[in-house]
């Protein structure tokens, strides 16, 4: 007949599956942690390839492996930040050092080329700002002359679906694509309009794009808000163009 355990084994057995609990727990929050973190920096990567025009689907409609993302991207992306009273690149400065404070007050300014046989063939800049009910955050790429727009991804949001939520959908996205930001020597004011450009511009415009079916405050927002961040780039914009 086995002897009644007392109240120390009853306690001591308890806190015993308490730390295993609390250990496996911490071991499986690390990894999931690890694995966020990847993903978030996937989806970053991600979507300045396809600012860029970088096929990020295969044949199947299927995203490519990480592994491929983070071979292209190592191939041909570079990264710089900007001093952003200067518009000069920061040397040593990289931009996970950057932080969004720095970002959102123009101070630090993040900026991605496109690299092909050794020269820059295309710039790309985060791009972000209220829509109707939330954030919306993209990137924008130009093309090498830096007056009209190579690509642009607006990639996350909390827009109404099948309203301002479009502007995640390929057919508004590829409305930007050679767009004008620059002309006579000045940004010209991009545009989303309200409707279509046929309509709002019979003689046509060439620094604007149709607009999203009642979304106008969402399409609103985003014309503001890539005003405003490229403006924050035209220093070291404007330095190129004279180089």
């Amino acid at each position: 007949m086995s002897t009644p355990k007392g109240d120390g084994y009853v306690i001591g057995f308890a806190v015993s599956i308490c730390i295993a609990c609390s250990l496996l727990l911490s071991a499986t929050a690390s990894t999931l942690k690890s694995r966020q973190e990847y993903n978030v920096e996937l989806d970053r990567k991600m979507n300045i390839l396809k600012a860029f025009g970088v096929q990020t689907r295969d044949e199947r409609g299927r995203a490519i492996s990480g592994a491929e993302v983070d071979r292209i991207f190592e191939q041909y992306i570079r990264e710089i930040v900007l001093d952003g009273e200067t518009g000069q690149p920061i040397e040593g400065l990289t931009i996970a050092g950057v932080s969004p404070r720095e970002i959102a007050a123009g101070t630090r300014l993040p900026l991605y080329t496109f690299e092909q046989d050794g020269e820059i063939a295309k710039y790309a800049i985060p791009i972000s700002g209220k829509g109707l009910w939330s954030t919306i955050y993209g990137y924008l790429a130009l093309n090498r002359d830096l007056a009209t727009i190579a690509g642009v991804t607006f990639y996350k949001h909390g827009e109404t679906p099948g309203l301002g939520g479009e502007v995640e959908k390929d057919w508004f996205q590829n409305n930007f694509r050679g767009k004008r930001i620059w002309g006579d020597g000045n940004l010209l004011p991009f545009e989303v309009v309200k409707g279509t450009v046929a309509d709002r511009y019979p003689q046509g415009n060439d620094h604007a794009v149709d607009g999203i079916s009642g979304a106008t405050l969402t399409g609103r927002g985003v014309t503001q808000f890539i005003n405003r961040d490229l403006e924050k780039y035209e220093k070291y914009f404007s330095l190129i163009r004279r180089s």
